[in-house]
């Protein structure tokens, strides 16, 4: 087969038949055979469904989504979380269930309107969410976010949250704020995570985050100037790592690791890795 297996589309969930997946705060129900069910079996299954979305084809195959209010158990079955699919499943499963976790965060947070307090409706044909009363639409949204590595020369500077496990080292991170562009996000969070200055903020690549509507923007940075001083409550320790004696790092697949990865690569003459898509 050529192409994607994994292609996002608006389907009809009144039409019959295809495979479902049943999502729940980032947790996605499995089996032994993975997370996609037949769509008639699942909604059998007396699941706390609050929303259904037709959301692609997987393979060819028509794909709903069944949004959860709790993750319910069912039998022979286990809820399997967003972060542990994309560091050890498939990456098309992982686009797919990314997408996925993403309509159903949004459908969850929007069956009820913002400014007047009314159910709100999906509507026939786009994807979106209309108040009947006010009329007020809500679509899918997403959130940026950065993700930075900043180098001086053969060494780079990694950090660990209380939240890491132990003994792990990565690289900067966090959300942007209103008003502000990407590349001012990167020098802001830098220097109230670390304190220290970077110029010269190169943009890589993005990936899709298994947190509610992310989007993480990758970046590298060059030091400037500035002591090293962790941000308390939540930078643990942080300090400067020579690309011949780094750390534990974070897991493959992460962008965060191929940040590391690709600086280290290109300081020492090796070809380039790749991010899965």
């Amino acid at each position: 087969m050529t192409g994607p297996r994994w292609q996002s589309a608006l389907l009809d969930s009144a039409q019959p038949g295809g495979w479902a997946v049943a999502h729940c705060r980032q947790q996605f129900l499995a089996d032994g055979n993975g997370v996609l069910f037949p769509r008639e079996w699942l909604k059998r299954q007396e699941l706390p469904v609050l929303a259904e979305h037709g959301i692609g084809h997987f393979d060819g195959d028509p794909i709903y989504l069944l949004e959860l209010a709790h993750p319910a158990e069912v039998a022979g079955c286990f809820w399997q979380g967003l972060r542990q699919v994309m560091l050890q499943g498939d990456a098309d499963v992982f686009r797919m269930l990314g997408f996925a976790s993403q309509i159903g965060t949004w459908a969850d947070q929007h069956r009820f309107c913002g400014s007047c307090g009314q159910r709100m409706e999906q509507v026939v044909g786009e994807r979106a969410m209309r108040c009947p009363s006010c009329e007020v639409h809500h679509y899918p949204r997403l959130s940026p976010s950065m993700i930075v590595l900043v180098s001086r020369g053969d060494e780079v500077l990694l950090a660990r949250s209380p939240r890491f496990v132990s003994g792990v080292y990565s690289t900067l991170a966090g959300f942007v704020e209103p008003g502000e562009s990407v590349e001012t996000c990167v020098a802001r969070e830098v220097r109230e995570e670390v304190g220290v200055e970077i110029g010269n903020i190169q943009y890589i690549a993005s990936q899709n985050w298994p947190f509610p509507h992310s989007l993480m923007l990758g970046f590298h940075a060059e030091y400037r100037s500035g002591e090293i001083v962790p941000q308390p409550g939540e930078i643990e320790d942080a300090r400067w790592f020579r690309v011949d004696g780094l750390p534990p790092l974070p897991a493959q697949r992460s962008i965060a690791r191929y940040l590391i990865d690709l600086y280290v690569a290109r300081r020492l003459g090796l070809a380039d890795p790749v991010l899965p898509d």
